[in-house]
């Protein structure tokens, strides 16, 4: 009988785990555990030694016990976690990127630490493409004063009016999953497409009819930029005065990958001197932004709580790929999807940092 804590949250329930594990594994033998965070109803946040994560490292604990496999979506496998849970040979995690998991910690305990690539491809992608539109077309803005008795009937006038995709050049910085539902789409609106991502496919662009280019050009020569990229080093803040003063006067910058690609510092400024022409966002440097936050009162913003992979699919997604994790673990098996694949032996067994 093999013990499994199913950790969900509001978003991803530990049931669903439950039955997700149960169909990828129905012969298995298995007892669960259960925990529910109290994310998205409180925010998540460091907790520990990590980040992005949501309850107690005491709560985790207390429900892991004996657990051989976590399912999880956003409870604090820090290093004191890992360290006090002895009997852990998996951690499965719901997320494009575990960031909730200490993996280096993880890694020294010979613990494979799986994630969910793609999860939340289609949701995000529809919601950039959504924000892009809303910000061309000033359709929040127009709702909201319509709503108020005010006919904008002057967004006619050429000098406000908005852009079309149609025969737009749209710049994408990053190119995986989800910059390249984007890109598919904005190529059937009849956008030329531009993608700066250094670790792209040149074979694959051809194939998809857009143009690798280098971010300065992209920046230089887009009337629309999509951030799709993960935060490393290297992409932390790679928007910023320096570079975003080459944008097109008018231009529309969108953000719903992760806050920390941007400097927000220049953006009021921008915006009010309609060298940035709108900006929509779903992520922020400080989530959620403070009353005082300075975007708030600037012109031609859109912001949106961090809902670009907030759909029923995501989740039922994340929780199959999450149990088809754990069930290659169960069959012996390497799972697929494997952030520190160190921790397997030439065999392909891992767990071999402690004693089982």
């Amino acid at each position: 009988m093999t013990e499994v804590l199913a950790s969900g949250d509001h978003f991803i329930a530990p049931q669903l785990f439950v039955d997700a594990l149960r169909a990828a594994a129905p012969g298995a033998e298995l007892t669960f555990r259960t925990q529910t965070t109290p994310w998205p109803h409180t925010p998540f946040g460091p907790v520990g030694n990590v980040k992005e994560a949501s309850g107690t490292e005491e709560e985790l604990l207390e429900a892991l016990g004996d657990a051989e496999i976590a399912l999880v979506q956003m409870a604090p496998f820090t290093d004191r976690v890992i360290r006090e849970a002895p009997n852990l040979k998996l951690i499965a995690v719901a997320r494009g990127g575990p960031v909730n998991v200490d993996v280096e910690a993880a890694t020294r305990a010979g613990i494979p630490v799986t994630f969910t690539p793609g999860r939340n491809a289609a949701a995000a992608a529809e919601f950039a493409l959504g924000l892009m539109l809303a910000a061309m077309r000033r359709i929040p803005a127009s709702d909201a004063e319509l709503k108020k008795g005010t006919w904008r009937g002057d967004y006619y006038a050429i000098e406000n009016a908005g852009i079309e995709l149609d025969g737009t050049t749209v710049g994408l910085v990053g190119y995986g999953a989800i910059g390249g539902i984007v890109a598919r789409v904005l190529r059937a609106f009849g956008s030329h497409v531009l993608v700066h991502d250094p670790y792209a496919d040149p074979a694959r662009a051809a194939a998809d009819g857009v143009e690798l280019t280098s971010l300065e050009d992209l920046l230089r020569r887009s009337a629309v930029v999509s951030l799709h990229a993960r935060v490393t080093p290297e992409t932390r803040h790679m928007l910023n005065a320096d570079n975003l003063k080459l944008l097109p006067r008018g231009a529309v910058l969108v953000n719903s990958a992760r806050g920390e690609l941007m400097d927000y510092g220049p953006l009021p400024d921008m915006l009010r001197s309609g060298h940035l022409g709108a900006l929509a966002l779903d992520v922020y440097d400080v989530e959620p932004p403070p009353a005082d936050w300075p975007l708030h009162g600037a012109p031609n913003v859109i912001t949106t709580p961090h809902l670009a992979g907030a759909t029923r699919q995501t989740a039922d997604r994340a929780a199959a790929v999450t149990a088809a994790q754990a069930a290659a673990h169960l069959r012996g098996e390497r799972p697929e999807f494997v952030v520190n694949p160190q921790v397997f032996d030439a065999e392909g067994t891992a767990g071999q940092g402690r004693s089982s």
